[in-house]
């Protein structure tokens, strides 16, 4: 798939399908005067019917004959101007507008940019966001359809996005670049979370990490058992006792700051299908447990993202991957395992695995002396009761890399909402028989979970992002179909940025 910047007349343009953005309230700008002009009042009496008023989602086709050099006409309904989630709302709509081209099989079609542009908006971060709208819009899984169907859209082949001035066409064009390396590193995430569990094992994921370094020059190594057990790593490896898959510790590096700059440590969880140890699961949806590792794929994407963009920062990844499945070996509830840190871990439910593995990462990543660590996992079912698929909660101990992330959130449409983590949570987590327990009871079950994770980062800058409600889409919407998200990944590179 091609995306191009041209300047020229976009209604002198030959192509498929012309995409014209309305702006609410905003239907009698010169640009649309002269095309209701041409249609002969096509526009207009569009809009005295009410099929077309410019209200967010609502699209417009119109079929111009000899009145323009495109063969179709598609008006994109924007809302109102000046709304505070524009940006997002951007890059959703040209996300459905991809979407619905696709499916009438029309793969190929321009943008004219200034109709869709936002005031204080550069046209560089224009370029970005209607190129991020159309790359992930135009996103599937089909790796494993063998056979041919008619159903099946066609895949995206051109996107030319024309701007009047060759000057707005150069800085349209250094934001294309950036969205293109964004898309690259969320697609990955996507694809890695969409795999189904009979393939993608602990060493599936260490062997995609190793062709990542290779193709992008990151540094890569990978922790087997043997290493596993003479570290310590008890809570991870007692989630992986009940599977015959053996675990892995991957580690990836990108050093692009300083030789001395102290690296930003990224901790994904990596669970590549939990069925809940001995804790079952339910049967009903239980096949969507494959998406327990988006954590960890949204690190890999990052990194992979980081490392095409050249940012001028040291990161660290690590994905602790391993599978959690009921067995003979399988860990039981009660059970009391020691940590990486030497701390007693009673766990009381083997679905909350989650953390344990979490514990031993957070642990492991202080050997890299790093000055902010942000872990993210699909951690609690209790975050979809309180935020719903709407939004990821972020909880931690410093509140400026905090509020750094929720504004990261509100820029790139992956959003926020910030969860308390006071002491008082902390004593839902004593244990009787060990030095803490893995759950804390019903009550806030997102922020105890955190709190078990705040004893493992008590010595560095620390924020955890619950991503259970945002990891998964199960209907599709625009910009995200159904399936993985690739949540955390542009989120991510807005933080670094």
């Amino acid at each position: 798939m091609e995306i191009k910047v041209k300047h020229g007349d976009s209604l002198k343009l030959k192509t498929p399908c012309l995409v014209v953005g309305v702006w609410e309230g905003r239907l009698r700008t010169p640009q649309l005067r002269e095309l209701d002009r041409r249609l002969e009042g096509a526009l207009s009496r569009a809009t005295r019917e009410g099929e077309f008023s410019g209200r967010q989602k609502e699209t417009l086709l119109l079929y111009p004959g000899k009145a323009l050099a495109a063969e179709r006409l598609l008006l994109v309904g924007l809302g109102k101007d000046g709304r505070k989630a524009e940006r997002n709302g951007l890059r959703q709509a040209l996300g459905g507008v991809t979407s619905q081209l696709l499916g009438r099989r029309i793969s190929r079609f321009s943008i004219d940019t200034a109709s869709l542009a936002l005031r204080r908006l550069q046209e560089a971060e224009l370029g970005q966001i209607l190129a991020e709208g159309v790359e992930l819009g135009a996103y599937r899984f089909d790796a494993y359809r063998t056979e041919k169907s008619e159903d099946l859209p066609p895949a995206l082949e051109q996107v030319q996005l024309v701007a009047a001035a060759s000057s707005a066409a150069r800085e349209l064009d250094k934001g294309v670049v950036v969205a293109r390396a964004i898309c690259r590193g969320v697609c990955l995430a996507r694809d890695l979370v969409n795999q189904p569990g009979n393939v993608k094992s602990p060493e599936y994921l260490a062997r995609r990490a190793r062709e990542l370094a290779a193709e992008v020059g990151l540094q890569c190594s990978v922790l087997e058992r043997a290493e596993l057990e003479a570290l310590g790593m008890g809570a991870l490896l007692g989630v992986a006792q009940g599977s015959v898959r053996e675990p892995r510790l991957i580690v990836l590096e990108y050093r692009g700051g300083r030789d001395d700059a102290r690296p930003v440590a990224l901790v994904g969880k990596g669970v590549v299908f939990d069925a809940g140890g001995i804790s079952l699961k339910p049967a009903e949806k239980m096949d969507e447990m494959k998406m327990d590792m988006a954590g960890g794929a949204a690190v890999l994407g990052t990194l992979y993202a980081a490392a095409l963009l050249k940012l001028p920062v040291n990161l660290v990844g690590v994905v602790p991957a391993v599978e959690n499945l009921p067995s003979g070996s399988a860990i039981r509830p009660g059970d009391i395992l020691t940590s990486l840190s030497g701390r007693t871990i009673e766990v009381l439910n083997t679905d909350a695995e989650g953390r344990l593995i979490l514990a031993d990462a957070l642990t492991y990543v202080k050997r890299y002396e790093p000055r902010v660590v942000i872990d993210l996992a699909t951690l609690t079912g209790a975050c979809i009761v309180a935020l719903g698929h709407h939004a990821s909660a972020v909880l931690g101990n410093h509140d400026g890399l905090v509020r750094q992330l929720l504004k990261a959130g509100e820029t790139c449409g992956e959003r926020l909402w910030q969860l308390p983590l006071w002491s008082d949570y902390g004593a839902q987590l004593k244990s009787e028989v060990a030095d803490v327990k893995n759950v804390g009871g019903r009550p806030a079950g997102t922020i105890t979970a955190a709190a078990f994770l705040q004893k493992f980062a008590e010595d560095f800058t620390w924020a955890h992002l619950d991503i259970a409600g945002t990891a998964w889409e199960e209907k599709g919407r625009p910009s995200i179909p159904r399936g993985g998200t690739g949540v955390g990944v542009r989120l991510l590179i807005e933080y670094l940025r």
